[in-house]
């Protein structure tokens, strides 16, 4: 396959700015510091051409193909692109075999494979051996966490490096240096550039720079010029040029995670308007509205509880409710229930309560049941004699003293919040009666 980035200068102004964009050198490379930064590991290991196979995993537009251009020109490598999305395991062992070719003739091969964690069990096996021996300098890119998309032998081979969201100011830096750029960036237009319109793009693109740099090219591209032939990128243009979307986000990888645990955790610390800000980023990136009901039901209970028994029944209103309606109405009732349930009184004393419990029951903590609360209506149970007679707690008022199992451990510990204070004072003023036998 030809080279992803070989390009003849006639060619170049038709490929897209972001393309034209990438970075030659590390000393042009923009971001991921904690990577190439001055004697980080990569970076040293690049300088003195002993890679090893490498994994990039991070966000897109975060820097991971220029990352691999920039190694391979530095080495002096044959840059080989493979897609995951499209190429098959005969493709793989063809590019792998020319490498062996290569090798014989002390010629260096770098196999870049986009979105690799695309590539099925087999097709990553088929790179193992490989790897192993450095036949090739593997370098796989993804989105997705490595960790639950590759196999454990392709990792143990590679060095794990996340690219983390470019910043604003490295994304500004990269659109003041396209506009300057007169080869391969916009510098051959008269551009007169707002002071906030750079500014907007970089804070509007999820750290994003491919995305930045879309939105720039369209804009300069389609404003028309004034009659001193003068291109004015204002603050309204960069606003039209930027598609509103929110971060990256996959329903199943780290990012979908991460981004509920942020919700949850908001309701849970009653902060309202970050529970409602986090709703809104997954509702936005098109998350299934009935996932995150459910997350609430769960909610309602492990971290509301007794405190206000109602949220439990308006959170499963809402999931039917939900069920029922749909998007896009079904964000309103989602705001509702989290808004409440971030405002409710907390108290997680149900769900520690039930956890105690359970621990006792894993560890082998099996009591008998008293013979006077046996069922006794099969006829062999009533022959059993028993050692005390059950005491039903209606012919005493609704409450008699009486053992219900040998031991006396206690599970459940209420909290003096909201609803379950009430429920602890009738609690202990039930306990403490006395009541006489009539």
């Amino acid at each position: 396959m030809s080279n992803l980035f070989s390009s003849e200068s006639s060619q170049l102004g038709k490929l897209p700015l972001a393309v034209r964009m990438r970075p030659k050198t590390l000393e042009e490379f923009v971001g991921q510091k904690h990577l190439v930064g001055k004697d980080k590991l990569l970076r040293r290991s690049i300088e003195a051409d002993r890679l090893t196979s490498l994994i990039f995993w991070g966000p897109p537009g975060s820097g991971k193909t220029s990352l691999a251009e920039i190694i391979s020109q530095r080495t002096k490598a044959k840059f080989i692109y493979l897609n995951g999305n499209f190429c098959g395991t005969s493709e793989i062992k063809k590019e792998l075999s020319q490498a062996h070719l290569r090798r014989k003739n002390n010629l260096k091969t770098l196999l870049f494979i986009d979105e690799v964690h695309r590539l099925n069990k087999l097709q990553q096996d088929t790179l193992i051996a490989d790897t192993e021996t450095s036949s090739v300098v593997l370098i796989g890119a993804t989105t997705y966490n490595p960790f639950f998309y590759i196999i454990p032998a392709l990792i143990s081979r590679s060095l794990i490096c996340e690219f983390k969201p470019l910043t604003s100011e490295e994304i500004v830096l990269i659109l003041q240096r396209t506009l300057q750029d007169k080869e391969r960036g916009l510098g051959r237009f008269k551009i007169k550039v707002a002071p906030q319109a750079l500014k907007f793009l970089a804070e509007n693109s999820s750290g994003d720079a491919r995305k930045a740099l879309t939105a720039l090219e369209l804009g300069v591209l389609t404003t028309p010029k004034d009659k001193q032939g003068v291109i004015n990128f204002s603050l309204e243009v960069a606003k039209e040029s930027i598609q509103f979307k929110p971060g990256f986000y996959d329903k199943k990888g780290d990012y979908h995670y991460d981004i509920i645990s942020a919700f949850i955790k908001s309701v849970r610390g009653s902060d309202v308007d970050s529970a409602l800000y986090w709703l809104t980023r997954m509702l936005y990136s098109g998350e299934d509205p009935r996932f995150i009901a459910r997350r609430l039901v769960i909610l309602a209970s492990e971290d509301i509880g007794l405190a206000d028994p109602q949220a439990l029944v308006l959170a499963t209103s809402a999931f039917k409710a939900v069920e029922v309606v749909g998007m896009p109405e079904a964000r309103i009732i989602l705001s509702e229930v989290t808004i409440y349930l971030s405002c409710a009184p907390k108290s997680n004393s149900a769900y520690l309560a039930i956890e105690r419990a359970y621990q006792d029951i894993e560890k082998g903590f099996l009591e008998e049941v008293p013979p006077y609360l046996k069922d006794s209506h099969a006829p062999a149970k009533r022959k059993i004699p028993q050692e005390e007679d059950y005491k039903y707690p209606h012919d005493f008022g609704g409450y008699v003293e009486q053992k219900y199992r040998k031991s006396s451990k206690k599970y459940y510990f209420p909290k003096n919040l909201g609803k379950e204070g009430e429920i602890l004072k009738s609690w202990s003023k039930l306990k403490s009666k006395k009541i006489e036998n009539s």
